[in-house]
């Protein structure tokens, strides 16, 4: 066996495109420097879990770590997917900081992927398990995936600090991608959403849906909000509530917002002191919040929101050698730092054009051509 040379990274930015990128293209990583200038250097908790669940889904991984955590040797193995694996994914992120990458392995893995996740459903770092069945799913189609067999089912829910809840996710196997040209915004149709409460009065799940109904009825009439009242083992273990909104489009597209207010019970409230502990936002102002946030998001223009532009991009630079085109809004942080990560992981690079009459950023790529060489063709 001969010498592995490894692709050498300072810094802990994009952890997570550096490590799903690394783990599709097999590449061997040494990362340095990961959070050397914070009071507690190393990797974070959140970071860890995600190398173990990359661990779970792998054969042949190899993970070394320096006593301060500072120094990560990251050897990928074959990606082999599986049912019955289950995954603590922590309470210092959120679920859906794991399903991005998650999803996309287990596209490329050699046997289709079942898995249980446990931790916080909703919060308002991460996007929120609704949105990704009500926007990142009928987003992934765009680019060949089947509907069947992609599956998320909430089985409880859960909200920070104490997490508790669980969701299975079902994702199927595919030969490789689709290129799509994928320019057509269209106008909204309709609004589609979802307002939860847990381990508190349901009342203040349908202040929150009264609000943002208020706002969105005054432009279009079809809006629907549903209700989704937690209790007991379904709540989690912390109390809280919130609400995930989507507007689809005539073209097909969806856009999406949300957000979560969750707090301490009992004497665990009276530890926060100083400025750890917030004011209460009352649920109405949640609802027109988050109305307003989703009606910025329609504004800025594209195809998908700016919550949604990085994976966009991961798509698109993975498909087979072929041009995919994409129109998007404003680009946002999250959107450029994936682009240079897949310009240096795959070599990959976008063709960016402003498109100065409605404000957004049309790019275009040539596809890494990325195949699942597991499966038989059919």
């Amino acid at each position: 066996m001969g010498k592995i040379t490894f692709k050498r990274l300072k810094g802990s930015q994009n952890m997570r495109q550096r490590l799903l990128l690394a783990t599709l293209k097999s590449t061997p990583i040494l990362i340095e420097d990961i959070h050397t200038d914070e009071t507690l250097p190393g990797l974070r908790p959140h970071e860890i879990s995600l190398l173990r669940l990359f661990e779970k889904l792998t054969d042949d991984c190899l993970i070394e770590i320096n006593e301060t955590g500072t120094r990560l040797k990251y050897k990928p193995g074959i990606i082999v997917g599986g049912s019955n694996l289950v995954h603590d994914c922590g309470v210092s992120r959120a679920i859906g900081y794991f399903l991005e990458p998650l999803i996309l392995l287990g596209l490329f893995a050699r046997k289709a992927l079942f898995i249980i996740l446990n931790g916080i459903t909703n919060d308002s770092e991460d996007p929120s398990v609704d949105t990704f069945r009500s926007t990142t799913f009928p987003m992934l189609k765009r680019f060949g995936v089947p509907s069947v067999g992609l599956k998320l089912e909430i089985k409880s829910r859960g909200v920070s600090p104490h997490g508790g809840g669980e969701v299975h996710l079902t994702v199927p196997t595919v030969q490789h991608l689709t290129a799509t040209i994928w320019t057509d915004e269209g106008m909204v149709k309709r609004i589609r959403g979802e307002a939860f409460t847990t381990r508190v009065s349901v009342q203040l799940g349908n202040e929150m849906i009264y609000a943002a109904r208020g706002i969105f009825n005054r432009l279009l009439p079809d809006v629907y909000i549903a209700s989704d009242y937690r209790k007991r083992s379904e709540a989690g273990n912390s109390s809280g509530y919130g609400i995930s909104l989507v507007a689809e489009t005539t073209s097909g597209c969806c856009i999406s917002a949300d957000t979560t207010v969750s707090y301490p019970r009992g004497e665990e409230a009276d530890d926060i002191e100083g400025e750890d502990k917030k004011e209460q936002i009352p649920a109405a102002d949640v609802g027109e919040q988050i109305a307003s946030v989703l009606l910025e998001e329609i504004e800025k223009g594209g195809v998908v929101d700016s919550t949604h532009q990085g994976l966009l991009f991961l798509l698109c630079s993975l498909c087979p050698k072929d041009v995919s085109k994409v129109r998007v809004g404003k680009l946002s942080p999250y959107g450029i730092e994936t682009l240079r990560e897949i310009r240096d992981f795959l070599d990959v690079q976008f063709v960016i054009k402003p498109d100065p009459s409605t404000g957004t950023v049309i790019l275009k790529c040539w596809g890494y051509g990325m195949k699942n060489l597991s499966r038989k063709t059919s």
